[in-house]
């Protein structure tokens, strides 16, 4: 028997992620320096960590109610309005999920029938063209353009609507580019969903790392909120990789199909996550502002090795990505980073593993110390100083 023959053909067609492989070979390479992983550096603030600790403590390890604890929701709708001006039940419309992964799967396997199709603009965060195709859909990418500073454009999305499409993706602060849309951007977009009656997936998990212009959201737009599915969590903005949490906001009608899908693949989310969860978006503002401004200063040393080395690099405005452009080297992307961590111990993540139109391009993460980043910017400089004569 041939257990291969066995498996499902959409789970065979799907390519592992393009940004996992160079981890394994950076984890047996002796003095080589990642900027691959798009993780925080920073531990758990200690105040999270202890309420979380604490409730294991007090023997809190038993089931949650499957859309989570009532007063986690609460939290994270007060949360919304105090930050992003959005206003949410949080009994009907809100769902904390494992991760903002989980929110963005169970979004799509709520809303999609087959023949759909689902627009996502691209570079693009690894996850969403292989959820929407899971459930059933066809992905259509949306390539961005580094001259408009990777924003999605109300033209790009009417080139790419049919009959068909039902849902658009935002990711914005972006994941690989560092790319923000703003009010005004937002609402041309908002326009164009409302005109084709689009269900839009805002993932804004990167809404509290911004630089410069506050994040807005594209549901607190007029006739928004009643399209719009808000995914956010406490992975970046807290430094909770490990946590797992997150959450799902959006219509009753969508939340409650959504929490009958997790209630049947996962019943809750970790218990101990959500006690510290609690104490994040209660009592962690100022925490999260120091790493914040933490990031700001790394991101302008980033900005500034690779434009001193002669590689353009638009200025990233959100989330903690660089993604400068190596096409004057003459390599691809692919062969950039390989070369690169064989010749000079970096990694780094090319930009095709974001989608065909990541193409002359890498990722960068500066979500390390900022010696570990002037360490690989010399590096980088060296490499980059061998191939542009």
């Amino acid at each position: 028997m041939r257990l291969e023959d066995k498996l499902s053909k959409k789970v065979k067609v799907i390519p592992p992620s393009g940004i996992r492989k160079f981890f394994d070979i950076v984890s047996e390479m002796e003095d080589a320096i990642s900027l691959g992983v798009g993780e925080p550096d920073f531990d758990t603030p200690w105040n999270i960590r202890e309420e979380g600790i604490y409730s294991l403590e007090k023997g809190k390890t038993f089931y949650t109610s499957n859309s989570g604890m009532l007063e986690l929701r609460d939290e994270i709708c007060k949360y919304l309005k105090r930050k992003f001006g959005l206003n949410y039940d949080y009994k009907s419309e809100t769902l904390v999920t494992v991760g903002g992964s989980e929110g963005i799967d169970l979004a799509f396997r709520a809303l999609i029938n087959p023949g759909d199709e689902v627009l996502i603009p691209e570079p693009c965060f690894v996850s969403y063209k292989p959820c929407a195709f899971l459930a059933g859909a066809t992905p259509v990418t949306i390539p961005l353009k580094a001259e408009n500073e990777f924003r999605l454009t109300p033209e790009e999305v009417e080139e790419h609507v049919t009959d068909k499409t039902k849902i658009l993706v935002l990711s914005f602060p972006n994941n690989p580019t560092g790319a923000i849309m703003d009010k005004e951007d937002l609402q041309k977009i908002a326009e164009v969903a409302i005109k084709h009656d689009l269900i839009v997936l805002s993932d804004e998990i990167y809404a509290e790392l911004t630089y410069g212009e506050k994040h807005v959201s594209i549901a607190s737009l007029d006739g928004m909120k009643d399209r719009t599915i808000v995914i956010n969590g406490f992975s970046k903005a807290y430094s909770m990789t490990g946590w797992r949490m997150g959450y799902a906001v959006g219509p009753k009608e969508i939340i409650g199909p959504m929490t009958k899908i997790h209630q049947y693949g996962i019943m809750c989310a970790p218990t101990t996550s959500q006690y510290a969860a609690i104490e994040a978006v209660k009592n962690s503002d100022s925490d999260v502002e120091e790493m914040r401004k933490a990031y700001n200063g790394r991101r302008k040393v980033m900005i500034e090795g690779f434009r001193s080395m002669g590689l353009e690099c638009f200025e990233p405005l959100g989330a903690f990505y660089l993604f400068p452009s190596i096409k004057r080297t003459g390599l691809t992307s692919e062969e950039f980073a390989n070369r690169l961590l064989m010749e000079e111990k970096v990694a780094v993540v090319p930009g095709t593993a974001f989608g065909d139109s990541g193409e002359g391009f890498i990722r960068c993460s500066y979500a390390y110390s900022i010696n570990d980043l002037k360490l690989a910017i010399s590096r980088i400089e060296k490499f980059v100083g061998r191939l542009i004569k």
